[in-house]
């Protein structure tokens, strides 16, 4: 797969993730504060696969 379409996979599941965890946890929140979950969310999955990479490549140096 390539790059743009992995973003549009994990922007798409983590909108759908931030509004059931808002829903769930805040129901009164607005729109912005569901933008902003999402925004999270996706930037947590990236963060996770650089360093999962990251750790990988020093395991294939050693």
């Amino acid at each position: 797969m390539n790059k743009f379409l992995v973003f549009i996979i994990r922007a798409i599941l983590g909108s759908v993730f931030a509004v059931v965890i808002s829903r769930m946890f805040r129901p009164e929140a607005g729109p912005a504060f569901i933008v902003g979950l999402g925004i999270i969310l996706v930037s947590i999955t990236y963060l996770m696969e650089y360093f999962r990479i990251k750790k990988s490549d020093t395991q294939r140096k050693i």
